[in-house]
């Protein structure tokens, strides 16, 4: 087995349950961790036998591009496009953090953090 991390990934999106937060929209970071067997590529040295990174980059870009109320939503939208958009990933941990909210204080960020589990 192997992890993947892709770490830090800056996005401006427009999720939030203020009206406010949809129309200004605000500046988020996702992490993300997989679980893969990574054996095979490390003979190989193909990608067709790994986790391409830069497919996770673009679902987390996508998914992020699609407005929600909560960031539970979107984690799951991302979870769920990576089992099955890439059958190799066997476990998989996102984070959604949403830079300063408007929460009334001075807040850096909010996180929400959810792991799934391949179901075969």
């Amino acid at each position: 087995m192997g992890i993947i991390k892709v770490e830090n990934i800056r996005v401006f999106a427009y999720h939030g349950c203020l009206a406010e937060e949809t129309k200004i929209g605000s500046d988020y970071r996702v992490d993300l961790k997989v679980k893969a067997n990574l054996q095979p590529s490390a003979k190989t040295d193909k990608l067709q036998d790994t986790v391409d990174y830069v497919l996770l980059n673009r679902i987390i870009k996508e998914e992020m591009a699609i407005p929600s109320h909560l960031l539970e939503t979107v984690a799951r939208r991302i979870l769920d496009r990576i089992f099955n958009e890439d059958q190799l990933v066997t476990k998989a941990s996102v984070s959604v953090s949403k830079l300063n909210p408007p929460i009334g204080g001075d807040v850096e960020k909010v996180t929400i953090k959810m792991t799934d589990t391949r179901k075969n």
